[in-house]
């Protein structure tokens, strides 16, 4: 159950009651009664007096009799009392103080959690994409036309791997090594991007990323 910081109105009034009794305000043997000294300053109801003269009755301060009053028996209680109630007033502020932590450490933990859920998943995506990606290159006239990707060793010096040629409209998926290059055919290679260099550099093109 979620306590308040502030106390309940009713131990609000007896304290107060309290603190004019320790000041001697109010002295030890004094008469009054709750709704006259209490009523018109804080505008409390009938109920919420007789609680808290309940109160400082059960704590020995006040002796109340129906009809009558209430009369001040012991202005040591009424200190005692005060002293209390300060102290369990501090102990409210303080819970409810630790509870508004908590609460915000809590808010923190999550967009925490979230952010690193997010970064995780970022970087999979990242390194999924990063690993095998496809990049084109177009055999031009010179050294790779006539020759096969065996004779070339694609797959030795570049450790990458041609998925597919495109011979103008046909195109040889899986090609194997067997596959003779002609100008003018589009190797899709698939590779890492630290491979990249070395396929570049042995078939003389800029990759081009699909």
């Amino acid at each position: 159950m979620k306590q308040s910081a502030t106390p309940p109105i009713y131990s609000q009034v007896a304290f107060d009651i309290a603190s004019k009794i320790v000041s001697g305000e109010i002295k030890v043997g004094e008469r009054f009664t709750g709704r006259s000294l209490m009523g018109s300053q804080y505008g409390v109801s009938a109920e919420t007096i007789r609680r808290a003269m309940r109160l400082l009755g059960d704590m020995g301060i006040v002796s109340t009799q129906n009809n009558v009053g209430s009369t001040v028996l012991s202005q040591k209680r009424a200190v005692e009392y005060v002293e209390q109630y300060q102290a369990y007033s501090d102990l409210r502020a303080l819970k409810a103080s630790l509870r508004e932590m908590v609460a915000k450490r809590d808010q923190l933990n999550a967009e925490i959690n979230q952010t690193f859920s997010r970064m995780m998943d970022l970087s999979e995506r990242f390194r999924s994409s990063d690993r095998l990606r496809t990049y084109e290159f177009q055999v031009s006239e010179g050294p790779m036309a006539g020759r096969s990707i065996g004779e070339l060793q694609f797959r030795q010096k570049t450790s990458a791997t041609i998925v597919a040629v495109r011979k103008g409209e046909e195109i040889l998926l899986s090609p194997g090594p067997q596959t003779v290059l002609s100008a003018g055919d589009v190797l899709v290679v698939a590779c890492e991007l630290s491979q990249l260099e070395a396929v570049s550099r042995l078939l003389g093109y800029p990759a081009e990323t699909r």
